[in-house]
């Protein structure tokens, strides 16, 4: 989109925010903004679901009640950014710059945070519970870290209760274990109070966690901990 045209797709919009005669709101579906500036842009309401808005800058813009579900907003700076009530379901916003931006109210279900800066931001747990990296349902492949470096590729089923609080390490109620690499038998880095035995991952077994904590935010609550890649649970401890 040219810059002259998106210019009066907001003069319009605005008209239409302040009920004036011609105004039209604003319909962005899918398209292209890529690094457009937008600073203060008044939005309010606006369809910008499925919009390419990699990098652009809408700091200090008004996007109450806006429609960004799907849209890509990686890299883009959202800073001071009015979005109370938006709908950024299944958003990408990675890298994202969200400090001191208002997101109560906002619908984030399936939105990607990696690497989002949530600093200051308004209702911040809030947000993060609106967010998973997790399928609520189905099954997920994860991989886990073990003794000596030893990895666990495993598949959380269908009944198994899941979370993850707000970083990247999840847990799991139950996990079957499908492959074993770097020895025969996987044991478990930690267990519960120092003293058991550590759990032990064999390839076509499933392990249950002793007792499953419901309380999200608590990272290193009961369950089968584990990564969503492999290069995380390398990476791990």
């Amino acid at each position: 989109m040219t810059t002259d045209k998106l210019k009066q797709v907001l003069e319009l919009h605005a008209k239409w925010s302040r009920g004036e005669a011609g105004g039209t709101r604003a319909n962005l579906r899918g398209a292209y903004l890529r690094g457009a500036n937008l600073i203060d842009a008044n939005l309010r309401g606006a369809d910008l679901s499925d919009t390419d808005l990699r990098g652009a800058n809408l700091s200090g813009a008004y996007l109450i009640d806006a429609y960004l579900s799907g849209a890509n907003l990686r890299d883009t700076d959202l800073s001071d950014t009015d979005l109370r009530g938006a709908n950024l379901r299944g958003a990408d916003l990675r890298g994202a710059n969200l400090i001191d931006a208002y997101l109560i109210d906002a619908n984030l279900r399936g939105a990607d945070l990696r690497d989002t800066d949530l600093s200051d931001t308004q209702d911040v747990q809030y947000v993060l519970a609106q967010s998973s990296i997790l399928p609520e349902t189905g099954p997920i492949w994860g991989w886990k870290k073990c003794r000596e470096g030893v990895l666990v590729k495993l598949v959380v089923g269908n009944t198994a209760k899941r979370s993850h609080g707000t970083g990247r390490k999840c847990r799991a109620e139950h996990v079957k274990v499908l492959e074993v690499i770097g020895a025969e038998v996987g044991l478990s880095i930690f267990d519960d109070d120092g003293k058991q035995k550590p759990v032990e991952y064999r390839v076509g077994q499933i392990v249950r966690c002793d007792k499953w904590n419901k309380d999200r935010w608590t990272e290193c609550g009961g369950g089968i901990h584990f990564f969503l890649s492999r290069i995380e649970a390398e990476r791990y401890g």
